[in-house]
């Protein structure tokens, strides 16, 4: 048996503010914090030995893993961050508000945008501050691989070859990954092998370890740790 531990990150400051955020560098909200450590909790209950740790490159999904850790009594524990776990790029909806967007689009079309498989959103313009090529902690990722804008698609690209090569091959181990709301949405569609339609369905809750058990490559039993969060996971 091996476990596959998928968290998303704890409520960021800009979760809180209900914007999108996408690739911009925001910190963890009290609530997120405390999520964080929740989830630190519940995964200590397990009683496992946790081999490999991946979190994205963005402050809110290392330091949700962090809280997690120390939470656990973890500690000197190689962490492999990753670009390839970044969240979704919302393109020009980047640090807008997602209600007003509402109102201005409408709420089927910015459905679409946040649910759909192949929709992305206008692309930001290369001199807006959000933009990745102007945010530091980016620098050192290839700039013909940071996008403009992405669809889920365009996430699931990214996400699923680095989890084959990187995460897959150690899956004899139990692993943490904490990632963010799209990133985790693109690993469950490969691993649950969602379809294109169902996967505008699921959605993650900040913060709520999803324990993903397997045996010889086969699925045995997936489940949200806080039962009072838990979301639909469409295949169990």
């Amino acid at each position: 048996m091996n476990n596959l531990i998928l968290v998303r990150h704890g409520q960021s400051e800009w979760n809180l503010e209900n914007r999108f955020t996408g690739w911009v560098d925001v910190g963890l909200a009290a609530k997120g914090k405390l999520e964080a450590c929740k989830a630190g909790e519940l995964i200590k209950e397990l009683n496992l030995e946790l081999s490999y740790f991946y979190t994205s490159l963005q402050t809110r999904s290392i330091e949700t893993l962090n809280l997690i850790l120390n939470t656990m009594r973890i500690k000197d524990q190689n962490v492999v961050n990753a670009w390839e776990l970044n969240e979704r790029h919302y393109g020009a909806l980047t640090g807008l508000n997602k209600d007003e967007m509402k109102k201005f689009y409408g709420e089927e079309k910015i459905h679409t945008f946040r649910r759909s498989w192949d929709n992305p959103p206008d692309p930001l313009k290369k001199t807006s501050p959000y933009h990745p090529l102007n945010i530091n902690i980016y620098k050192n990722v290839p700039k013909d691989k940071i996008p403009d804008t992405e669809s889920l698609k365009n996430t699931y690209e990214r996400v699923i070859p680095f989890y084959k090569k990187n995460i897959e091959p150690k899956l004899e181990k139990n692993i943490i990954v904490s990632a963010h709301g799209n990133s985790i949405r693109s690993l469950c569609k490969y691993i649950f092998n969602l379809d294109n339609e169902s996967i505008s369905s699921l959605e993650i809750p900040t913060g709520n370890p999803l324990l993903i058990v397997s045996e010889k490559g086969k699925i045995k039993n997936a489940r949200y740790l806080d039962k009072d969060r838990a979301k639909d996971l469409l295949v169990f």
